[in-house]
């Protein structure tokens, strides 16, 4: 099931033909969206005490009978749309209630998770909220719902620490903690038959929908309802054996129509345990995903985990300081929005500067929320490549499975800075995207015990000491990990996704599939070693004259200027490096200093002793000129010459094909300044073999017997 994103741009009057451009079909979904607000921001007000919502966790109504799974159902069936009538003078069909109902039901339902959390935290109220007893850990994990996030219960102990400190007291429930939720303004469509929405799909590309909106902002009768037909154009993630769904309608603040349209595709079976080949990636802050492949070789006793020591890397380090750039200017913004509206309190309203303040509060709020807004789609954007990128090299490494860490297990500590980037990690969105496209490929996503996989070494299991770089052994760090048992000198998050996938493969028969939500996850630890193979010397060799290939610019067409000559001239070494190495000589005749180092490039043409005249490196004077004159490159600056395939200025963009500034990793990964490991295939003596082959082919000869871990 997914939800692809549409944009409405224009819609037809069924009744008279007439077309109705965006901004008048805007103005008429925004009636429609702001009646739907008002009826459900009503109805969630009316019942947001703790009575309520103990009635709607129970899952019954007055004559103990089970309510229905629809959300307008339930509450019409426990009678609370009764309570609130639609406003005077307006008239508003049952079908748009509905969809109004779906929605208030949906936002109480959410309310219900933090509810359960917030009534655990105040029953198992520590003594110190700063610092919990181990025995007060383990009250609040009886009283809380599986699954809960030390996060969740970090935040709602902080809101009721302050809520204490305002008042001097504990908040009664949820509902004394904070207000009724916020309700936007969107139409849920899915509510409603068909005397209010219908939807069918045209070709490929297009759907159709019929939809009836208000033609005034106060509608009085039906006739100020008419039938809309939009034409909706799919994008390319809507396959052609997709089922389409009815939408959701929703104004965006940027001026456009926003049509939610949810579409399934069936999914193919994934099995949970069984997998041969599999991929562990660690999470990091600023590599976001690091990854290491493992096959389970061995049958029993004699099982094991075989690596090719390649590292995948989905480094986001610019992308992570933009977003804590975009962060800090965030948290600004709002200290000098706050600041302002405390100014125009202090004033009061007969104090001219009073309007003053407030009006500047108005503007650093409008900043505020672009910055937010900003912020929320990079961290989607960022999200769902870096899970595209996993879902690629599973596929062409043959992994049928991916392991992860577990996110409940991880929390921010350190440094604040640290916490602060690690607190905006994109995490949850990632796990989730990856879970998505897994199911759409057919691979697994299993979650794994985080506590440990840094700390011990995956070749030998002894304790592994941190340092900040390879050469820097000596003092203590976090990057790089060392073994002083086996020697193992590796990057710490590579050795991290090495134990993780040895925790994955080596544990899968106790994968265990949440009923709910079809996540999978493996809550039994066993730890097991990975060794490294090898994999072919010709086959990697071809790899890397193919990059190579790929990466090097072809040669220009043309004569070269020196006949017979098949390579070009390299260059000097440059740089601080190679000045450290040329030593000065002191000249005994003047005293002056003489250094031996050469000129990088000559600008000036070499007489030899015998009075012929050399060109000068990377200048062809071979060529006859047909004008007089100096030849460029003797000091004389060569003319312009604009460059072929290129437009002239100030005619439009340049194409992808010829753009000199568009990366090859920008256009795998969609940003500018992201690195990540390149995609491509293992070759078939490692990766997915056929047959009953449990051994890589090329690395049976050299293997030695070693000690191993018995399970």
């Amino acid at each position: 099931m997914s939800t692809a994103t549409c944009t409405a741009f224009h819609g037809v009057l069924e009744s008279t033909g007439e077309r109705v451009g965006q901004r008048v079909l805007l103005e008429r979904v925004g009636f429609l969206a702001q009646l739907s607000r008002e009826l459900t921001g009503a109805l969630v007000a009316s019942r947001w005490d703790e009575a309520s919502l103990d009635v709607l966790a129970a899952g019954v109504d007055e004559r103990g009978e089970v309510l229905p799974s629809k959300g307008w159902m339930a509450l019409r069936r426990l009678n609370w749309p009764q309570t609130v009538p639609p406003p005077v003078g307006v008239y508003v069909s049952d079908r748009v209630r509905r969809g109004a109902e779906e929605y208030a039901a949906r936002t109480l339902r959410l309310a219900l998770h933090r509810r359960s959390i917030v009534t655990a935290v105040l029953a198992a109220w520590p003594t110190d909220p700063g610092r919990r007893t181990e025995a007060e850990w383990t009250a609040l994990r009886k009283l809380l719902p599986a699954g809960v996030a030390v996060a969740e219960i970090r935040n709602r102990t902080r809101q009721v620490r302050a809520y204490v400190a305002e008042h001097g007291q504990l908040p009664a429930g949820l509902c004394v903690l904070e207000g009724p939720p916020r309700v936007a303004g969107q139409v849920l469509l899915a509510a409603m038959d068909r005397q209010q929405v219908t939807l069918q799909r045209v070709d490929v590309t297009t759907a159709r929908l019929r939809v009836k909106l208000p033609l005034r902002a106060v509608p009085v009768s039906g006739r100020d309802w008419a039938w809309h037909v939009i034409d909706i154009r799919l994008p390319g993630t809507v396959t052609e054996d997709a089922v389409l769904h009815t939408p959701a309608l929703r104004p965006t603040p940027a001026g456009r129509i926003a049509v939610d349209l949810p579409h399934s595709r069936p999914a193919p079976a994934i099995k949970a345990n069984g997998h041969r080949v599999a991929l562990g990636f660690d999470w990091g802050v600023n590599t976001l995903l690091t990854g290491a492949l493992g096959r389970l070789t061995g049958k029993g006793q004699t099982r094991r985990i075989v690596t090719d020591g390649r590292p995948l890397v989905f480094d986001a380090t610019t992308i992570s300081a933009a977003l804590h750039r975009l962060r800090t200017l965030r948290e600004h913004l709002a200290a000098k929005r706050d600041h302002c509206k405390a100014l125009a309190d202090g004033l009061g309203a007969p104090h001219p500067a009073w309007g003053e303040h407030l009006e500047r509060a108005l503007v650093l709020e409008v900043e505020h929320g672009r910055v937010c807004a900003r912020i929320r789609h990079l961290n989607d954007a960022l999200a769902w490549t870096a899970a595209r990128w996993a879902i690629d090299q599973a596929a062409a490494l043959g992994a049928s499975v991916i392991y992860l860490e577990d996110l409940a297990t991880l929390e921010a500590r350190g440094h604040r800075r640290g916490n602060a980037r690690l607190s905006g990690q994109v995490r949850g969105t990632v796990a989730e995207a990856i879970r998505h496209l897994g199911a759409k490929a057919g691979v697994a996503v299993v979650t794994v015990p985080a506590r440990g996989t840094s700390k011990l070494c995956p070749g030998c299991l002894s304790a592994l000491t941190h340092h900040p770089a390879p050469d820097r052994l000596g003092e203590r760090g976090w990057k790089w990990a060392h073994c002083t048992g086996c020697g193992l000198s590796m990057d710490r998050d590579h050795a991290a996704a090495r134990r993780i996938v040895s925790r994955g493969l080596l544990a899968q028969t106790h994968t265990v599939t949440d009923r709910a939500t079809g996540a999978r996850s493996i809550r039994t630890t066993v730890e097991g070693t990975v060794a490294l193979v090898r994999r072919p010397k010709k086959t990697t060799r071809r790899l890397r004259r193919q990059r190579r290939a790929e990466s090097t610019p072809p040669r220009p067409a043309g004569p070269r200027a020196t006949p017979g000559k098949g390579h070009p001239t390299p260059s000097r070494p440059s740089g601080p490096r190679h000045r450290a190495t040329q030593w000065v000589a002191e000249d005994p005749a003047s005293g002056s200093e003489i250094s031996r180092r050469m000129p990088d490039v000559r600008t000036v043409p070499a007489t030899t002793p015998t009075g012929v005249v050399q060109r000068p490196a990377g200048h062809d004077t071979t060529t006859p000129v047909a004008v007089s004159g100096p030849v460029p490159g003797h000091g004389v600056p060569a003319a312009h010459r604009p460059e072929e395939g290129l437009p002239p200025a100030g005619r439009g963009r340049l194409s992808r094909g010829t753009c000199r500034r568009r990366t090859r990793a920008a256009e795998r990964t969609g940003f500018h300044h992201l690195h990540a490991t390149e995609v491509h295939p293992l070759t078939p003596r490692f990766g997915p073999q056929h047959g009953d082959r449990t051994r890589p082919r090329r690395a049976r000869k050299a293997w030695k017997p070693q000690a191993h871990t018995e399970f």
